[in-house]
């Protein structure tokens, strides 16, 4: 039973294929040609969500930093594409992997830290200790910013990873239900619509918090 639940995170379709990490790049094999044509509906809804994240991600960011919002952008939109299209039946999820979402925190977090300690040594030294913190717990707030600051690629990833593996162990479970006993489908159905709507919503939300914790984390160097 707990194999068939979590089969459907099986990245290979069978023993010597790992194909299912292809629905990556699906969307740009789908997706209708009247989005690429100017100015189509489709267009002009992506433009105007965009500029509100450029917006809110230059607010986050220093004038200096505000350069890299184009970045933040970008893993932006290649979150938001893989957690929707993992809510689509019979497709693969790669962020509910941990390790896709590390190979997109770990990169950043490296960058920032190799910047920071080559550039603005002094800067990085007093994060350590905490404005306003009391001189006897000097030492020990050393560790604990240490150790914050260690985990931070670990707990974007895993924060992304699960609230996709468990939206989706639920609407499994869910749906599995009707097959068992068919009197609970007019019970099950409307619960399911919710589900995936939630889904929905934590697969963009997801997406906002990753870049918007990234970008604060940036704005510390």
């Amino acid at each position: 039973m707990m194999m068939n639940i979590f089969s459907i995170f099986d990245p290979s379709t069978s023993k010597f294929f790992s194909l299912n990490w292809i629905s990556i790049f699906s969307l740009f094999m789908i997706y209708p040609s009247l989005f690429w044509v100017i100015p189509s509906r489709n267009q002009m809804i992506w433009k105007k969500v965009l500029n509100a994240i450029i917006k809110e991600m230059k607010s986050n960011l220093s004038f200096e930093k505000q350069k890299f919002s184009m970045m933040f952008i970008s893993i932006f939109v290649s979150i938001i594409i893989m957690n929707c299209l993992g809510l689509l039946p019979y497709v693969f999820t790669p962020t509910s992997h941990i390790i896709m979402s590390m190979m997109m925190a770990f990169p950043l977090w490296i960058n920032l830290m190799l910047k920071g300690w080559i550039s603005s040594m002094n800067k990085m030294f007093i994060h350590f200790v905490p404005m306003g913190s009391p001189l006897f717990l000097s030492s020990f707030m050393v560790i604990i910013e240490s150790i914050s600051n260690i985990i931070r690629p670990i707990t974007l990833s895993v924060r992304l990873s699960a609230n996709m593996i468990s939206g989706h162990l639920l609407i499994h479970l869910l749906s599995s239900l009707p097959f068992q006993s068919p009197n609970l489908f007019l019970i099950i159905f409307p619960i399911s619509i919710m589900l995936m709507i939630l889904e929905t919503a934590v697969a963009l939300i997801q997406s906002y918090v990753f870049i918007t914790l990234s970008s604060l984390y940036t704005n510390e160097i």
